[in-house]
């Protein structure tokens, strides 16, 4: 593990009562895991529906209305996905700090956020242009299509948590 203060925290963290009882309990972990699915399933699907949409798909849907209404659910989703997120790192936060697997996945993570902005503040602020029935451009693309790789290898990396 790294540094003294990090595995200082991780231990601290582990320690926790609710860290424990997310260890020792028969359900709570199962419970939580499954939130934690259940918010990514969510947010996954509006990134991937809008994604999709900007790539080509669906092309009589209006790109700003699908947006406005898949974003609510993304950022609700959110609310389920960091804080189960949270407690299943609490059981072990040594161990994952530890696995290049969950690093590799924070970083896609983290990516995908830098995507998503770089989306927003550029090529999505000229919309009004393409947002029916007109192919967005090529940058637009490039976004969506980067935003789909990063979603599927953190869907993958989440997957291979569990064997590494």
């Amino acid at each position: 593990m790294a540094g003294g203060a990090l595995a200082t925290w991780a231990a601290w963290l582990a320690a926790t009562p609710v860290a424990a009882a997310m260890r020792d309990g028969v359900w709570l972990y199962p419970i939580v895991e499954t939130v934690h699915i259940a918010g990514f399933a969510v947010l996954v699907g509006a990134v991937a529906m809008f994604d999709l949409r900007v790539l080509g798909c669906a092309r009589n849907l209006p790109v700003r209305g699908l947006g406005a209404h898949l974003l609510p659910w993304a950022v609700a989703s959110l609310l389920l996905v960091v804080p189960a997120g949270l407690l299943m790192f609490a059981t072990q936060p040594a161990d994952f700090i530890d696995n290049p697997t969950f690093r590799l996945k924070l970083a896609l993570i983290a990516l995908a956020g830098v995507n998503a902005l770089a989306f927003h503040l550029g090529v999505y602020r000229r919309v009004a242009a393409w947002d029916v029935a007109t192919p967005a451009p090529a940058g637009a693309k490039a976004h969506a299509a980067l935003s789909l790789l990063l979603w599927f290898g953190v869907i993958a990396c989440g997957r291979l948590l569990a064997y590494t």
